[in-house]
């Protein structure tokens, strides 16, 4: 019964949500659920900061990793103060001047511009790897990379003025037609994956 059970439940669940798009009489049966959907990923999320405080919390107690589980953990209690004080100061945690506010636009922003920065520098340092020429189709990878990246900067346009044209022209219609096709197959896997959950072929919420 375990297992039978949330199996069962979920099988009714997605069967009566996807035909409430063809059956009128379901829909507000599918709001209900929605709505239960809604109140069980929050908790589910509870679930999941809790058990990632508690981890880094005993670290910090065992002295292993100290300073990076340190910084999350006050990180942490520090943002959740400053929503706190927000709420019942400005009545709302999102107002311009309020410490929430704050606290992601000078220190939240700014750590995800360094991150997303230095992931640039890997990039980097990834294509220069995949683009060694073997084939004719690695060839025509790094010479379209090559001319995308030198249209998006100064430098391209003061080689050639017509280069950032080309750079555009080649993100519009070869890389979109990729980019759907890509697009398109990650759909077909979704709706074949979801399928597998909803008939019990997959049961990744019974491990």
């Amino acid at each position: 019964m375990r297992k039978e059970v949330p199996l069962l439940i979920t099988i009714i669940t997605a069967f009566i949500v996807i035909l409430a798009f063809f059956l009128a009489p379901l829909a507000q049966t599918q709001q209900i659920l929605l709505r239960w959907y809604a109140i069980i990923s929050g908790f589910a999320m509870f679930v999941g900061v809790w058990n990632l405080l508690k981890k880094h919390v005993f670290q910090v107690s065992r002295g292993k990793n100290t300073f990076y589980s340190l910084v999350l953990v006050l990180g942490f209690f520090m943002t959740f103060a400053f929503g706190i004080y927000s709420i019942i100061r400005y009545k709302d945690a999102f107002y311009i001047n309020s410490p929430f506010m704050f606290n992601f636009n000078y220190v939240l922003a700014p750590l995800q511009s360094t991150m997303f920065s230095l992931l640039a520098f890997f990039m980097a340092s990834a294509a220069f790897r995949a683009f060694r020429i073997r084939r004719l189709e690695a060839a025509l990878l790094l010479f379209a990379a090559s001319v995308v990246m030198l249209g998006r900067v100064p430098a391209g346009y003061a080689l050639w003025h017509k280069l950032p044209l080309i750079a555009e022209w080649i993100m519009k219609i070869p890389s979109m037609a990729v980019q759907r096709g890509i697009g398109i197959g990650i759909t077909l896997g979704a709706v074949g994956m979801s399928l597998r959950i909803i008939l019990g072929i997959e049961r990744p919420y019974l491990r």
